[in-house]
């Protein structure tokens, strides 16, 4: 299989024009139900066979669900495929029995049944839906998609609003899902991390676009390990939300970072010439590739619009006082070239041996997998403080089911709101959040195989 994508950045830089097919997958209307099952898609150049895919509704990705701030999303999931599954709705602060983390807030959903999803929306932003039963291997199968929430007031002044999921895939020399799923080195090392980007599903993503148009772009990394470092090339513009939480001001786009599960809203403007190509680029080791392209066609309008404004802040609690807040420690710990020489699991200590044996060579606080008691209890309401330390050679996404929270700067100062935090390792961290949403509620690293290998625990709020 071709490394990465059939567009090389070289191209944007010398100015070479690509012809790219139009995308496949738009933007449907949420449906009462929703399906999981086994299809195909068209995810490779034509030369190459259909893959087999597991997907929602018989598309990857599946379709964007589109609610207003407010308002009810109710989805009968069905279970069509051979294994049993679950809707994990990643970022939306929801009732914690449809948060859909099988084994802790519901049952997985067996082959053959359905689970019914209904809770209201609190926040506008972009926020996705992926299984939260065996992850690493549904979510590298296609199940995922993108659940947009729109914002009570006018939203910015844009042409376009574009949702754009970013994945990369492990692919055979026949398009085929390389089936090496649970192989040990992608556990301990940097997760599983494939040979073929989409965008939307598609290699060669495009949309015509106008000189000067403004658009509102929404990147989703949908992929199970790999972080993306993004730039634009003939787009202009600024980050106005992360993790689907607006930014008090926004902020001058250069190159963004995307761990996997996270999220930013971008506004751009189209500054390349009418005939050129607008890109955007993903940055790897053997250079930058472009991921998403837009023909510029015609000309949208005499000059660039004024700067935009905020967009209107979600209803989060404001922190207490951090001094007085409840705290916890947590460390990471394990994976390869780690200094962990063993952990507690299942209420007994283990060797590492013994732990990778069984599948777990990752541990926080020298536990592989969650205990029976949480990392912290809180009452409804609490500041929290967790500090973090990453004590292994390599980055982890960690992710809060429930909440977003700020990341504490060593000078006191507070980050913007976040509901996954990249540490990179031998790094340190301390976030703060208010614990306003009762239940039980998971923490874990969103490098799917980091997670699976033992990197999880939880919390719970009175």
């Amino acid at each position: 299989m071709a490394h990465m994508n059939r567009r090389r950045f070289h191209q944007a830089l010398f100015g070479t024009t690509v012809s790219l097919c139009l995308p496949r997958i738009g933007q449907a209307e949420a449906t009462e139900d929703l399906f999981a099952r086994a299809t195909r898609a068209r995810l490779a150049p034509d030369e190459y066979p259909e893959t087999e895919v597991w997907a929602y509704d018989g598309s990857v990705p599946g379709p964007v669900i589109r609610v207003p701030q407010g308002g009810q999303v109710s989805r009968k999931f069905i279970n069509e495929l051979p294994q049993a599954s679950s809707v994990h709705w990643h970022g939306i602060r929801i009732d914690n029995a449809m948060d859909g983390v099988a084994g802790l807030t519901q049952d997985a959903v067996e082959p053959g049944t359905d689970f019914l999803y209904d809770f209201t929306v609190p926040d506008a932003g972009t926020y996705w839906y992926h299984p939260h039963n065996r992850s690493w291997e549904q979510m590298a199968r296609g199940l995922y998609g993108a659940l947009i929430v729109e914002e009570a007031e006018s939203g910015p002044e844009v042409d376009l609003d574009e949702v754009l999921l970013i994945d990369d895939w492990r692919l055979t020399d026949q398009a085929q899902i390389a089936d090496d799923f649970g192989a040990m080195h992608d556990w301990a090392h940097a997760g599983r991390v494939g040979n073929w980007i989409t965008v939307n599903g598609d290699g060669a993503w495009s949309r015509d676009i106008k000189h000067l148009s403004r658009m509102r772009l929404r990147l989703v990394n949908t992929a199970n390990a790999r972080i993306f470092a993004l730039e634009t090339r003939g787009l202009d513009g600024w980050v106005v939300a992360l993790d689907g939480m607006p930014l008090e001001t926004p902020e001058r786009l250069d190159r963004l970072t995307l761990a996997p599960a996270q999220r930013a809203d971008l506004i751009v403007d189209v500054t390349a010439e009418d005939g050129e190509e607008a890109l955007l680029v993903s940055f790897e080791r053997d250079g930058g590739y472009a991921i998403a392209g837009f023909p510029v066609r015609g000309k949208a309008r005499a000059a660039r619009l004024a700067n935009p404004a905020p967009l209107p802040p979600n209803p989060v609690a404001a922190l207490g006082s951090l001094r007085e807040a409840r705290r916890a420690d947590l460390l990471m710990e394990g994976g390869a070239m780690g200094g962990m020489r063993g952990a507690m699991m299942g209420g007994r200590m283990m060797s590492m041996r013994d732990m990778a044996a069984a599948g777990k060579v990752w541990a926080f606080n020298g536990m592989a997998d969650m205990g029976d008691t949480p990392l912290i209890e809180a009452d409804r309401g609490e500041t929290i403080r967790i500090a973090l330390t990453n004590d292994t050679a390599w980055p982890h996404a960690m992710h809060l089911h429930g909440h977003h929270f700020r990341k504490i700067a060593i000078d006191g100062s507070l980050g913007p709101l976040r509901d996954t935090l990249l540490m990179e390792r031998d790094e340190t961290a301390e976030i703060a959040f208010v614990a306003d949403n009762p239940g039980v509620w998971l923490l874990h690293c969103h490098m799917l195989e980091h997670s699976a290998a033992g990197m999880m625990t939880w919390l719970r709020v009175a």
